[in-house]
């Protein structure tokens, strides 16, 4: 008998799936994306060695919802995790430009459902310089379409 999964009886429950995912992204070397997570530094708190631990501190996954962490380059622990839908983990990678208006921090995508402006033309007038309040200020120009 497997002692270690018999003592919580959830080693096929999706909270488990992804606490040991978590596991093999920052433990194993041979992990295809490790070089993302323990390959860079992240870690995961010595806590949550334990499933049952991590189990009390993040409760089972919900549906439809995997293990996010809040700051990307900060370490999975408590304090930095939670249960996130697939478009908010898309909204939280190192590869998204991130604006500030007012003390709000958004990625592009976000800002560009809240002023209606493509999130090329924000991407575009951020790498031309443009003050975070200014690329989400103003409105694009319209342009006449072209008659034959």
């Amino acid at each position: 008998m497997n002692h270690f999964n018999s003592t919580h009886g959830m080693s096929s429950s999706s909270t488990y799936i992804s606490w040991r995912e978590m596991k093999k992204r920052v433990n194993n070397p041979n992990y295809k994306y490790f070089f993302r997570y323990g390959g860079r530094g992240i870690k995961i708190c010595p806590r949550w060695n334990s499933f049952d631990l991590f189990l009390e501190d993040m409760g089972e996954r919900p549906d439809g919802m995997t293990l996010e962490r809040k700051d990307n380059n900060g370490n999975y622990e408590k304090d930095n995790c939670r249960w996130g839908s697939r478009k908010e983990q898309a909204r939280n990678t190192r590869r998204n430009v991130i604006l500030t208006v007012n003390g709000q921090k958004k990625c592009v995508s976000e800002w560009a459902e809240i002023t209606k402006i493509s999130a090329q033309t924000l991407i575009d007038r951020f790498y031309y310089g443009w003050s975070h309040e200014r690329i989400v200020s103003t409105l694009p120009i319209k342009r006449a379409k072209k008659t034959t």
